[in-house]
């Protein structure tokens, strides 16, 4: 749970430099049973690519969520949003979110999509945002015990009402 805080979360535009904190923030946030956290190479990877960007939340100077998003025409897509677990149910994970969009609207997407895992916390985030279910992979993600989940599509438009409703 969050902790006191002197200053409210400030979002800022990130890039290969603040890979440390991202990976920092990225194990902190996923859980090893599920195999969900990027490597370092993957994350330098992408942000090489058109499109792509990164996103730092900072609170009191230090990182506290990050996302990494990209846009292919007139879609974005949400590779990855990872909050650190003291700054969960604090909402960091919904400015994260609505920056997300914000930078998707402004490189011209007029849809924003994602994939998790099915019993991720973060649903509520998402739905609660006005994503829903578009589609479903069948047995996608392999936990390291051999459980297997679905992964979940989830989609919403970006026009101001829809994100900015809840």
């Amino acid at each position: 749970m969050s902790t006191a805080r002197a200053s409210l979360p400030e979002v800022v535009v990130g890039g290969s430099a603040d890979l440390d904190e991202v990976m920092v923030t990225m194990h902190a946030a996923f859980e090893p049973c599920f195999g969900e956290a990027w490597t370092r190479g993957q994350c330098a990877g992408i942000l090489g690519l058109g499109g792509v960007w990164l996103l730092l939340a900072r609170v009191d100077g230090r990182a506290a969520g990050f996302a990494l998003a990209r846009v292919v025409l007139d879609e974005a897509e949400l590779l990855l949003l990872a909050v650190a677990p003291d700054e969960r149910r604090a909402g960091v994970g919904r400015l994260m979110l609505d920056a997300v969009a914000d930078g998707a609207r402004i490189r011209g997407a007029t849809r924003l999509h994602l994939e998790m895992r099915e019993g991720n916390p973060a649903h509520f985030l998402y739905s609660a945002a006005g994503f829903i279910e578009i589609g479903r992979r069948s047995r996608y993600y392999r936990g390291k015990d051999g459980r297997v989940f679905d992964a979940i599509t989830l989609s919403c438009p970006l026009d101001v009402e829809t994100m900015n409703a809840s």
